[in-house]
């Protein structure tokens, strides 16, 4: 799987600005044309919100074990 995005994220960067921005457009466009403002703008929330929290959180296992142990009690249910 990390090869994969590892290869994709390659191919995008070497890809010009233009054709990265028009591919957004166009995903954005469907996405609004298949489920209305509303429904595409809590898509897109929902997708940064999860973005950032694994880019914060499951990047560093101590920072993670450090949010389970705010959520959860230390030495409860682990």
């Amino acid at each position: 799987m990390k090869l994969n995005l590892h290869r994709l994220v390659e191919k995008l960067v070497r890809q010009d600005a233009g054709a990265i921005g028009g591919t957004v457009a166009f995903v954005l466009a469907l996405l609004l044309v298949i489920f209305g403002f509303w429904k595409t703008l809590f898509i897109v929330i929902l997708s940064l919100v999860g973005y950032y929290v694994g880019a914060r959180f499951f990047s560093n296992p101590d920072t993670f074990r450090r949010l389970l142990d705010r959520i959860f009690p230390p030495g409860r249910f682990r």
